[in-house]
């Protein structure tokens, strides 16, 4: 059981790994010895300093804005192999602008678009290594999220992606699956986690009785990356202490 859950020797790629439940999940892999690098939207790895929820340190670290549909042209993926991609790379527009069209594009642009366009570059390399996919979604993609419709749509079609991509890349060698957190401290969420009557509300509705953690997310990704879930192909896996039940 220890040795499945070893990466030494494996490199790792997390989009939008620089923060929040991308950055658990790079570090969780760095710890287990595999090489990681992330992607994020600064031009630096020191513009990060003193972020919350933003550890860089052991990571190697590329600037790459995916919210340009035109991002990856400009990028080369330098990786001579790809063992593990982890699509983490999300964004939402609160106070009802996701109902204007530029901010509703925007939003599908990096939350769905440019995970599909990161997948497609990556094919070979995965290929080649037999690799694993992870996609991270939200437990938005099963209950509607009022405000919100891009956010909603685009983490939905995100499960629906998943699904797709692991029906057709089985026969390559490429096993495709997902997580769909719940209630994550991070600070797309300090919406709520900064104000203690919508906090309140929203664990009430928590079985587990606390939010979750980056952390709690990365020992999901690391269980789909490794060999114990070497059967398991286009499922997206609740992790959210029982929040839709």
């Amino acid at each position: 059981m220890r040795d499945a859950l070893d990466f030494q020797g494996r490199q790792v790629l997390v989009v939008g790994g620089s923060s929040g439940i991308g950055n658990g999940i790079a570090q969780a892999f760095r710890r287990a010895g595999a090489g990681v690098q992330v992607w994020g939207t600064r031009p630096q790895a020191a513009d990060f300093a003193g972020v919350e929820g933003s550890d860089l340190d052991g990571l190697d670290y590329r600037c790459v804005d995916l919210s340009e549909p035109a991002a990856l042209e400009r990028t080369p993926i330098e990786l001579d192999r790809l063992d593990v991609l982890v699509l983490s790379q999300g964004t939402v527009r609160y106070s009802r602008q996701e109902f204007q069209p530029e901010h509703f594009n925007h939003v599908v642009q990096v939350n769905l678009s440019s995970i599909q366009a990161v997948c497609t570059a990556c094919f070979d390399r995965l290929k080649s290594a037999g690799g694993s996919v992870i996609t991270v979604s939200s437990t938005a993609a099963y209950r509607a999220t009022r405000g919100n419709p891009a956010y909603a749509a685009s983490k939905a079609g995100l499960v629906g992606l998943t699904r797709t991509l692991g029906q057709a890349w089985a026969p390559e060698g490429i096993r495709v699956n997902g997580i769909a957190p719940g209630l994550v401290d991070t600070k797309l969420t300090k919406i709520t986690t900064q104000h203690p009557e919508r906090l309140a509300r929203s664990l009430g509705g928590i079985p587990l009785g606390r939010i979750g953690l980056p952390e709690d997310m990365a020992g999901v990704a690391l269980f789909l990356a490794s060999p114990l879930a070497a059967y398991v192909i286009g499922q997206t896996i609740l992790v959210d202490g029982g929040l839709t039940l």
